[in-house]
C-alpha cells in the first residue's frame, strides 16, 4: 500500500496533541482564575440608584464615617444608612434637584432605597467590622481613600490570601484608636517604627494573635 504520508507526520501528530492538551490544562488552570479576578472588580465603580459621592459629603461637608454607617462600632455590619439619614439635610438642601429625586421618592413612599453592594462577603466567611474598627483596623486599610471617591468600588480584593497578610502580622497594618476613621493616615513609613509601633497596639487592644489565624475565626 502507498504511503500517503510524509516521514515526519507521526512528530508533527505527536507535537499536536501535545499543544492540545497544554492547551486544554492552560484553560483549565486559567479560567477560574480569571473568574475569581474578574469576579473581585477591584476598582470598578458599582452603578448606585443614587448618585451619592463620598467625597462631597466626606471632605467638603466633613461628614464622619459614623454619621451614616452608624453601627460600624457596636455590629458586624457597617449598616446602609436609611433615608431618614439623608433627608436630616436633603429635607432642605437641593430637595429639588434630579440626583435627589429617588431619595424624595424612598422619603414619601417608605420604601428604602435599593442599594447595590458593593462588598458581597461569600455565605461562608464571617466577618464582624467592629472587631477590626476597636482594634486599631482603619476604614480606610479595607476600603481605600473613599474620602476621595466620587463613586465607590472595592478597593481591595478582599480574598482569603490578601485578608491573612494582615491577620499573620497585625503589627504592620494597625493604628491608634484615634486614627481609626482618619481616611489620611497611613502606616509609618518606618518598617521597624511601624512594627514597634504595632507591637505595642497589639498589646494594647489585648489581640491573641495565635486566634487571628485559626479557620473558625472567619470560617464558623
Amino acid at each position: 500500500m502507498p504511503n500517503y504520508f510524509p516521514p515526519n507526520s507521526n512528530s508533527f501528530v505527536t507535537w499536536l496533541a501535545w499543544g492540545g492538551g497544554i492547551f486544554a490544562l492552560l484553560l483549565i488552570v486559567g479560567l477560574p482564575f480569571y473568574a475569581r479576578m474578574n469576579n473581585n472588580r477591584v476598582g470598578v465603580p458599582v452603578e448606585q440608584p443614587v448618585d451619592f459621592q463620598h467625597n462631597l459629603h466626606v471632605t467638603q461637608v466633613g461628614l464622619d464615617c459614623r454619621y451614616c454607617h452608624t453601627t460600624v462600632e457596636t455590629s458586624n455590619t457597617a449598616s446602609v444608612p436609611p433615608t431618614e439619614t439623608c433627608m436630616t439635610c436633603h429635607s432642605q438642601l437641593r430637595v429639588d434637584t434630579p440626583q435627589l429625586q429617588a431619595v424624595v421618592a424612598s422619603w414619601e413612599s417608605g420604601a428604602p432605597i435599593a442599594w447595590n453592594r458593593v462588598h458581597d462577603m461569600p455565605d461562608y466567611v464571617f466577618f464582624n467590622h467592629s472587631a477590626h474598627v476597636n482594634n486599631g483596623v482603619g476604614c480606610s486599610s479595607c476600603h481605600g481613600r473613599v474620602d476621595q471617591m466620587a463613586g465607590m468600588w472595592k478597593n481591595e480584593p478582599m480574598t482569603m490570601g490578601w485578608c491573612l497578610e494582615c491577620h499573620r502580622a497585625p503589627e504592620k497594618f494597625l493604628r491608634p484608636a484615634s486614627e481609626v476613621f482618619n481616611m489620611a493616615y497611613s502606616p509609618l513609613a518606618d518598617p521597624i517604627a511601624q512594627e514597634t509601633l504595632g507591637a505595642t497596639l497589639v498589646e494594647a487592644y489585648h489581640i491573641d494573635t495565635d486566634k487571628l489565624i485559626q479557620c473558625s475565626t472567619c470560617h464558623r
